[in-house]
């Protein structure tokens, strides 16, 4: 039966249709393995099948149920799947949804601390218990200098560090007065694109970035740096920002922060630290050795909606100095201002971040933390690094392979010793196959698969059984 078309959804109807809705994805979870990891449809498969038209009246909730399990399933790439081992994991834990599902249902618009008291100081409260969690420069706390904001993601993250070191450098007549094209910016040439896109945003400019060699592991060479800032410095430009990152996407390579930090310390430098995925290693102790030097830094991120089973998106973005950035991105027009604001007691999360608007991810966060606790987030990245150091020590037994990097954590870079031709079709292969999803990178300009180990889901089963299809279907190709 179709709806009336002024017809709200009762509570009772959410009632049965909510309930309905959590079953399904309930029963997802429980059969995702089943599924072919990577979606096989073809290009314009799904749209081939939707209406080209709306529909003039309302319909059925169970209309649409039937099309997403007949429409949309297939054309999903199960990232929840114990067998993705692409990119990096995203977690997606019933806890985070849940706490999405109730972040949804208030529906509020956290822009300001007036507009929902309880979405900014729950955001507050989590972010200093995760900068405590990961045992962060107590500078980074809200009751220092500093203080922590969700931001959507990592790039979102260091274009906001970028523009607030852009006016600091600057003396905050940027923002005013138009761009300088003077200011230069320096990261690892193995660190993430997203670097080089907020360059260009900001307003330095893709040339403006300096992608600085890396050593032997892929990490930064803090020699190679302080060269490059005194040519920059004897060329008459202003060096404003470095970006180090702990973790980076290709092969994980951890750069040395205190080597950095010493040199943007001298050279009067924002450093930003970009620990996107392998951030959460550091809820562990014995792997905060990956955040040696942070002290140094001017601002931190991470990504809970990675590895920390909080789907996405909430990535962790701190500040050593909040002032600095609130200066740089604050606007009160007529209609904002509001007593207390204007008390300057409250924090007004609009300030710390490009948009305006902003949603309650604080309850997903919240959630993931009080249900697993400290100790059982630990438990898992523990469990995941312990895989990823098996699936290495095999690739390493076998001579027809080799680790092309090292693996101190949780993502393992390895190749087919027969070629980059034969590493492309055997990656291909696999994929298409369904059983698992790798990607690969380059690395000293080889083709390289990347075994990234973090899903909530996955266990040693899941990745024996990857690197026995990786064996497999190697000597099926006739190595």
């Amino acid at each position: 039966m179709t709806t009336n078309a002024a017809h709200h959804m009762t509570p009772d109807e959410f009632r049965r249709y909510g309930r309905a809705l959590i079953d399904w994805i309930a029963d997802y979870y429980e059969q995702v393995e089943k599924y072919p990891v990577l979606s096989q449809v073809q290009p314009g498969d799904i749209r081939a099948q939707l209406p080209a038209e709306p529909p003039q009246q309302g319909e059925d909730f169970e209309a649409m149920l039937k099309d997403v399990n007949d429409i949309i399933l297939p054309g999903v790439t199960h990232w929840q799947s114990p067998n993705f081992f692409a990119y990096f994991p995203t977690g997606a834990s019933f806890p985070s949804i849940l706490g999405d599902l109730l972040s949804s249902g208030f529906g509020v618009q956290g822009m300001l601390w007036a507009t929902s008291p309880a979405a900014t100081e729950l955001e507050t409260h989590v972010l200093d218990w995760l900068a405590t969690m990961l045992g962060l420069p107590t500078k980074f706390l809200s009751s220092e200098t500093g203080g922590g904001v969700i931001q959507d993601s990592a790039s979102s993250a260091s274009l906001t560090a970028l523009l607030a070191a852009r006016e600091r450098a600057t003396g905050f007549a940027t923002r005013e007065r138009g761009l300088r094209s003077n200011l230069v910016a320096y990261t690892s040439s193995q660190a993430h694109s997203s670097l080089e896109k907020a360059a260009m945003i900001a307003g330095l400019g893709s040339k403006n970035l300096r992608p600085i060699e890396v050593d032997e592991t892929f990490a930064l060479r803090p020699d190679a740096l302080a060269r490059q800032i005194a040519e920059d410095r004897a060329a008459g430009l202003i060096p404003a920002f470095v970006c180090a990152t702990i973790g980076t996407t290709s092969s994980n390579a951890i750069d040395p922060v205190r080597e950095i930090g010493e040199i943007c310390q001298r050279e009067d430098i924002w450093l930003h630290v970009d620990a996107a995925m392998s951030g959460t290693a550091a809820l562990c102790p014995e792997f905060r050795w990956t955040h040696d030097g942070l002290e140094l830094a001017d601002s931190y991120c991470f990504n809970p909606h990675k590895w920390m089973f909080t789907n996405f998106d909430a990535d962790a973005f701190y500040v050593a100095d909040r002032a600095s950035l609130i200066n740089a991105l604050s606007v009160l027009p007529e209609y904002l201002k509001n007593q207390a604001t204007q008390s300057g007691a409250v924090i007004d999360y609009r300030d710390w971040q490009i948009p305006l608007g902003r949603r309650f991810r604080a309850l997903k966060l919240w959630f993931v933390i009080r249900h697993y606790g400290v100790e059982g987030l630990q438990h898992h990245i523990r469990r995941h690094v312990e895989l990823a150091q098996q699936f290495a020590a095999w690739v390493e037994e076998d001579e027809r392979f080799e680790l092309m990097a090292p693996a101190p954590l949780n993502l393992v870079c390895f190749r087919h010793k027969a070629g980059d031709a034969f590493n492309q079709a055997l990656l291909e292969r696999l994929n298409a196959g369904g059983e698992l999803y790798l990607t690969h990178t380059k690395l000293n300009g080889a083709y390289t698969l990347r075994m990234s180990i973090g899903q909530e889901q996955t266990e040693a089963r899941h990745v024996a059984r990857a690197w026995e299809k990786i064996r497999e279907t190697a000597t099926k190709m006739g190595e």
